[in-house]
């Protein structure tokens, strides 16, 4: 028997990988690069400027309707690397949590089918991936982190990313394909303030600023800021390319560039609205497009990542070690099919930062389906973005935040606040086209009332599918699992427990609400 496997094995990694170059060409490098935080990239936006991901959208095809699962750092990218949606993930749908042992990642697939895997920059984050043999688990790959840069502003990471993936390739073994992860740590906050003005940009570059922020100087400063982190980003996806194009390698290697959720504001990151949950999504693979330039307006998922990889990569699922996903590969896009049946994702989340009696999360569930977005608030009677007197903790600390707290106190703009921070009704209903700010709720329209019955029917008919625990009256399980970090764990225990007079570093301490309304 023990023959037979290690025969078999010799004849699949042969197929796989051959015995010269022009063989080993046939099986794909795999790159993908996720920004942290960015909703905003592509020519649409005059006031953030992408060449990179322009090029790798028009050199191969851009998703218009790409959405993570849950708009927070770990839970979404838990998603992008098993394939499974966060109600499938166990601790892994929380923030701040241990990644399950009986779930595999994409990268740790590959790897076992002869690839060298790699990752620099922010990965699976945050929580404990775990260990095997004594050691930290690679969700990732191999970590690459030890070229540094002076940044542009203080607030950006001194991780020179593309020379990390330079020194990536140069150990890779003869022959092999590779699967590398950059992700780079910008947007996500904090910013240097003004950097963005001090980079030549200017207030009048933004064509229009969210309907949910208010418009003032203050609030643009923070805008542009933001666009120049995913400028930074941007250019290290364009020294990667350009890299691997003077390797001769760029035409064989499957490039994905995206970001993980949405901006991080209020009412978009740690929501699950259209400017939480849609982000920017293009994929080039050399020859392998057809009619490069093309915009798919299908529904995909996050969830969808992983199997396009390993389908790439001529590897049979079942047989990759994988766990079953609902999602389905991407290519078909790539060689010019159309897909109707894709005509919705699902969106949600359970417990994300701190900030709540018990530890408890905001469990939501939605569908967004042919422009409609229906959500399920589960728990309505809690504050969405946090406790105030915590300082609305699921909200990173930032100038546009402070700007609609300060909004509260005025009843002419108090609506600001309502939209960000106010306590919400049991459903919503968006149709997006007209609203994507999300901002009229519908569900109360008589003339829609068959239309919100139909998106939440079919919702849970696909969450059942996917043994979600909140469609068996179990979802209290999400609120057992707790935080990994001792520190922010003890945080938690003195802010909220104890009610000791502290602020978290990442909210601002004129975040904090004494009068908050009851």
């Amino acid at each position: 028997m023990k023959l037979i496997i290690n025969t078999s094995l010799l004849i699949l990694y042969m197929f796989l990988f051959g015995c010269n170059k022009k063989e080993s060409q046939l099986v794909p490098n795999i790159l993908i690069c996720i920004a942290d935080d960015a909703a905003h990239m592509g020519k649409e936006f005059a006031w953030v400027n992408t060449p990179a991901f322009d090029r790798v959208a028009a050199e191969g095809i851009l998703f218009s309707n790409a959405y993570t699962p849950n708009a927070k750092c770990a839970p979404s990218r838990a998603c992008l690397l098993t394939g499974r949606n966060p109600w499938q993930l166990k601790e892994a749908a929380n923030h701040f949590s241990n990644f399950p042992a009986e779930f595999k990642t994409y990268p740790e697939a590959l790897r076992d089918f002869g690839y060298f895997t790699g990752y620099t920059g922010k990965g699976w984050a945050p929580g404990n991936p775990g260990e095997v043999n004594g050691k930290e688990r690679e969700l990732c790959g191999m970590r690459w982190d030890k070229k540094q840069i002076v940044p542009p502003t203080k607030d950006i990471s001194r991780n020179d990313y593309s020379a990390n993936f330079i020194e990536f390739y140069r150990n890779r073994p003869k022959d092999k394909p590779f699967c590398f992860w950059y992700g780079g740590r910008e947007p996500h906050r904090r910013y240097e303030y003004g950097s963005g003005l001090k980079a030549g940009k200017k207030l009048s570059d933004i064509n229009e600023v969210p309907v949910f922020f208010p418009d003032t100087d203050i609030v643009r400063t923070d805008i542009l800021d933001y666009a120049l982190e995913i400028e930074y980003f941007d250019s290290h996806v364009g020294k990667i390319l350009d890299f691997l194009e003077r390797q001769g390698e760029l035409d064989n290697t499957l490039v994905i560039v995206t970001s993980d959720n949405g901006m991080p504001f209020p009412k978009a990151k740690s929501d699950e609205y259209e400017n939480s949950t849609h982000l920017p999504l293009a994929i080039m693979w050399g020859k392998n497009i057809k009619d490069p330039g093309r915009v798919i307006d299908e529904y995909v998922s996050f969830i969808d990542i992983a199997p396009t990889f390993l389908k790439a990569a001529g590897i049979d699922w079942q047989k990759s070690g994988m766990q079953e996903t609902p999602g389905s590969s991407l290519l078909p896009f790539l060689h010019g099919e159309i897909n109707s049946s894709r005509d919705f994702v699902l969106i949600g989340k359970e417990r994300h930062d701190i900030g709540r009696p018990n530890d408890f999360g905001y469990p939501v569930r939605g569908m967004v389906k042919n422009g409609w977005m229906y959500l399920r608030n589960y728990w309505p009677d809690l504050w969405p973005a946090g406790n105030p007197e915590c300082g609305y903790t699921t909200v990173d600390g930032s100038p546009t935040k402070t700007e609609i707290l300060k909004s509260r106190h005025n009843p002419e703009t108090k609506f600001y606040w309502d939209w960000s921070f106010g306590k919400r009704p049991a459903e919503e209903l968006y149709y997006l086209p007209d609203d994507p700010g999300c901002i009229k709720n519908l569900t109360d329209e008589d003339k829609l009332r068959a239309m919100k019955v139909s998106l939440k029917d079919k919702m849970e008919e696909e969450l059942i599918k996917q043994n979600d625990p909140r469609m068996f009256g179990e979802g209290y399980i999400f609120h057992t699992y707790y935080y990994t970090w001792d520190t922010y764990r003890n945080l938690y225990e003195r802010m909220v427990v104890g009610k000791e007079n502290i602020v978290p570093m990442w909210i601002n301490a004129s975040d904090i609400e004494s009068d908050f309304p009851e």
